[in-house]
């Protein structure tokens, strides 16, 4: 999912933040970014404007975690959203041996947790949800995962 780049809003008073400087780092996130700014039932959306700090479990030290989007909806639902691929939402696969890629992505998933944790507590606070979309959230509510 190597595909960056910059979003403009077809309705620029939805976004909270500023939105000559929305930046996509997925195809899935600038189809998610169209959704939330196209769809009339969001009032208000950002992507990135806030962080939520967090401790990880690899290295025990604070870090920030930016998430991929917010938005409320016209009944003042708020959410905060993350974008992954299916496959990163759950442990890796034991392969019977220690190996380079088995270690990294053991390492990604136990940072995810660490950050999902922070994410609903955060949420939990201020009355919000926290949610993941994966390729099925996204194919569910009729976002394009391609291009």
């Amino acid at each position: 999912m190597a595909y960056k780049g910059k979003f403009t809003p077809k309705n620029p008073k939805k976004y909270r933040g500023d939105a000559t400087n929305i930046v996509y780092r997925s195809i899935w996130e600038r189809n998610t970014f169209r959704w939330l700014d196209e769809n009339d039932s969001v009032k208000e959306w950002a992507s990135e404007e806030f962080y939520i700090p967090y401790k990880c479990a690899t290295d025990n030290r604070m870090h920030r975690y930016f998430v991929d989007v917010w938005y409320q909806t016209i009944e003042e639902d708020e959410y905060i959203v993350e974008i992954k691929p299916k496959k990163e939402t759950a442990p890796p696969k034991n392969p019977g041996r220690r190996t380079k890629k088995h270690i990294s992505e053991s390492l990604t998933y136990i940072k995810n947790q660490s950050k999902w944790q922070a994410a609903e507590q955060f949420a939990a606070a201020r009355g919000w949800k926290f949610v993941i979309w994966t390729e099925d959230t996204l194919k569910a509510m009729g976002i394009k995962i391609l291009k």
